[in-house]
């Protein structure tokens, strides 16, 4: 296992350590899964408040766990880490790792391969997920406190399952985080976008025509690191469940369902086993999105569930989206840091990235490059608009490395100065995010780039390029020391 990953057994296991770290409210006073519990988790958020674990919740005896990820110190506890740059660099160092030379250099590679081989999933006999087994009449989903979000959603979703699914031609496994609207007991709409992998297994398994059902497992609840996998934007090739071992340093414990050859985690709190039907769609919608706007109804999937397993006394996991910033926010900058090493590894130019929470992940992305050729911005926005979920972003702006794409003041001080909107604004089309309603058709609209980079006559600015303003640093130093002499930083807390 490397050092200094806190390897969790299960969600209990994280929900201690959220207690430990004072991350976590206990809530005793019954609150209503209907739109209430949905009120108190956006108020915690953007307060800066903790996770939520509602004990009472109305017609339910089953705890609900939400904002267990909505914070920067939440999510380096859930990744086991102080800092999740600690895990970007584990990545940097298995895409630096070169082919061997010597024995010595075989002997230096050898813990880094022990960590690769201790992340495949594990298939083992028996799972906690199983302590408790209802079939056909035995289960409703009405016994889950699924919450009601928003008030113009169209029912009760599950909003954090990891839905488990096999590529018909290949076999390979996928497992992606996709809403369900609960429409009864024994069946939920499957939201699988049409860019998404899950999207794709249906996609085959309606083509080839041969499968009556097909099979779906969706698990709630697991370690973090189990459940975060399921957000990530991994290539096809990448099984979850391998990454999942590799954030958490050890392998992650699978265990088969009762009616499928599908794998579900073993340590999950509730799994619901089923299958869709090829063609079957029923209308789904409208849901409050992570845009801040509700995503419109249209026709998706149908899940049947025909067996719930359980732990004997199971925590629901969930979440809402909303106006950001939201839980959601906290998942996806770390997707940003985790992945940055990746996107640098294609495009080694690049030096940070920055995707503002108003941005709602899809619609801004802020990337700093070291800029050495004309037209360089260009070649990077087409290139990440031509990288797997990137390519949904709305709008890039490229600005010069030295500006801190962290600090949304400063680009937008920066690049603001440096565009002339005609010759730095350039506009492409192609696939748009299924939850952006103002494109002009679903799926599809258009994209723009802003070239912010400082101009050289070799792109066609034949005019002197000013340098900003700037204190000398001798100045500041002294100034530093004269400040405090003042007393001003006792006075005035505010900051520079």
């Amino acid at each position: 296992m490397p050092s200094g990953i806190r390897v969790f057994e299960d969600l209990r296991d994280f929900i201690r350590a959220l207690d430990k770290h004072g991350e976590l409210s206990r809530v005793s006073l019954p609150v209503d899964p209907y739109l209430e519990i949905s009120e108190f988790a956006d108020r915690s958020v953007k307060r800066g408040g903790p996770a939520l674990l509602f004990e009472n919740p109305n017609g339910s005896s089953v705890p609900v766990l939400i904002n267990s990820f909505a914070s920067e110190r939440r999510m380096q506890i859930a990744l086991g880490v102080e800092s999740i740059e600690r895990i970007a660099e584990r990545i940097a160092g298995f895409l630096e790792m070169q082919r061997p030379e010597g024995l010595l250099d075989k002997l230096k590679m050898l813990p880094r391969l022990a960590e690769i081989g201790g992340a495949f999933p594990k298939t083992v006999a028996r799972g906690a997920c199983k302590e408790v087994i209802r079939r056909g009449s035995e289960f409703s989903l009405d016994y889950f406190p699924i919450l009601h979000c928003w008030p113009g959603d169209a029912g009760r979703f599950i909003t954090l399952p990891m839905v488990f699914s096999r590529d018909p031609e290949t076999g390979k496994r996928n497992c992606g985080m996709y809403r369900m609207q609960v429409f009864d007991g024994q069946t939920t709409g499957m939201h699988w976008q049409k860019h998404k992998q899950g999207a794709e297994h249906y996609r085959r398994v309606v083509a080839e025509g041969k499968l009556e059902r097909m099979p779906v497992a969706v698990a709630i609840g697991s370690d973090p690191a189990t459940m975060y996998s399921a957000i990530l934007p991994l290539p096809p090739s990448i099984d979850e469940m391998l990454f999942a071992g590799f954030l958490r340093g050890r392998a992650v414990e699978m265990v088969k369902c009762e009616t499928s050859d599908l794998e579900v985690p073993a340590n999950a709190e509730i799994v619901l086993e089923g299958y869709v039907v090829p063609g079957e769609m029923r209308r789904e919608g409208p849901f409050g999105d992570h845009t801040g706007f509700y995503s419109l109804d249209d026709d998706y999937p149908v899940f049947h569930i025909e067996c719930v397993t359980h732990r004997e006394k199971p925590v629901y996991a969930t979440t809402i989206v909303g106006p950001p910033p939201m839980e959601d926010f906290y998942m996806g900058k770390a997707v940003e840091r985790i992945f940055l090493p990746l996107m640098r590894m294609q495009l080694p130019e690049v030096r940070d990235i920055c995707m503002p929470a108003e941005g709602v992940f899809h619609n801004l992305m802020l990337v700093s490059i070291r800029k050495s050729y004309p037209g360089q911005a260009r070649k990077v926005m087409h290139s990440i608009w031509g990288t797997g979920q990137a390519m949904f972003s709305k709008c890039i702006v490229v600005v010069d490395e030295d500006v801190d794409v962290q600090d949304v003041r400063e680009v937008t001080w920066k690049a603001l100065n440096n565009i002339d909107p005609q010759r730095d604004i350039e506009f492409s089309m192609g696939p748009i995010d299924s939850l952006d309603h103002a494109s002009r058709m679903p799926n599809y609209g258009s994209k723009m780039g802003v070239d912010a980079t400082t101009k050289w006559p070799s792109e066609g600015h034949s005019r002197r390029w000013p340098n900003a303003i700037k204190m000398s640093p001798d100045v500041v130093r002294r100034v530093d020391e004269l400040w405090k002499r003042a007393g001003l930083d006792e006075k005035w807390r505010g900051g520079k």
